[in-house]
């Protein structure tokens, strides 16, 4: 369950940041930043606990609350 959803936010992620890139239009770049790359994020670090290597699992749960830190801020100002 957990590698089709790390699989399929990826990939969407890598969508929005192809779009962004060749139209050079960054309306969603905290959408993609908090719903896409963060939730990848935590979805790879609970894999990443789940396989008993604790350490980069809290790594990968730390960007995902930085990440979400970023969106948030985003949100804000924007």
């Amino acid at each position: 369950m957990l590698k089709i959803l790390r699989y399929v936010l990826s990939v969407i992620t890598l969508l929005f940041v192809s779009y962004g890139l060749i139209t050079k239009d960054f309306k969603f770049g905290n959408i993609m930043l908090f719903l896409f790359f963060g939730l990848t994020m935590l979805v790879l670090g609970i894999e990443e606990i789940q396989r008993e290597r604790e350490v980069m699992g809290w790594l990968l749960i730390a960007a995902f609350l930085f990440s979400l830190y970023v969106s948030i801020e985003g949100f804000l100002i924007s």
